[in-house]
């Protein structure tokens, strides 16, 4: 399979994706755990069926320490026992932010409360920009339908 174009040779895509890549450098270094960070954008990229995120952010999951069976267990994590609270929250504010066209109210007062218990202010704006950030990367990649599997840890620096 080939991507239907090559957003890394495109000049428009490059100095896109820079811009994009750059913002996510605020996320990245904001106290919202790096655990919970792979695990929004794993679930995420699984729910917009975002092949090259998922194999990009378990792989960078596993790097860090991430085990296989928390891994194996994203997709299903309402009935797994190996989440803390804290993620279970980051996780439903997760799939209630990018399933917004499926529930006309958005995300709920009750997925934002929970979250709000776990998570300070920055942390919030941190797990509300990646869910944003992690959407836009999926559908930019889904669309190009960029091929996976071959990512390499640490392959974007």
């Amino acid at each position: 399979m080939d991507a239907r174009l090559n957003l890394f040779e495109n000049s428009i895509a490059t100095k896109f994706l820079r811009h994009v890549v750059s913002a996510g450098k605020v996320i990245a270094d904001s106290t919202l755990p790096a655990t919970t960070q792979h695990l929004v954008e794993i679930r995420a990229s699984q729910i917009n069926g975002c092949a090259f995120c998922t194999d990009m952010h378990t792989k960078e999951a596993a790097h860090i320490g991430e085990t296989s069976t928390r891994l194996n267990l994203v997709a299903t994590w309402r009935e797994a026992t190996v989440f803390t609270d804290a993620e279970r929250a980051a996780l439903e504010l997760a799939e209630q932010g990018t399933r917004i066209a499926d529930a006309a109210g958005g995300v709920t007062d009750e997925a934002w409360a929970n979250a709000a218990k776990h998570y300070d202010e920055d942390q919030l704006a941190a797990l509300l920009s990646l869910i944003a950030l992690i959407n836009a990367f999926n559908r930019l990649n889904v669309i190009n339908q960029q091929p996976a599997g071959d990512y390499k840890v640490g392959q974007f620096g």
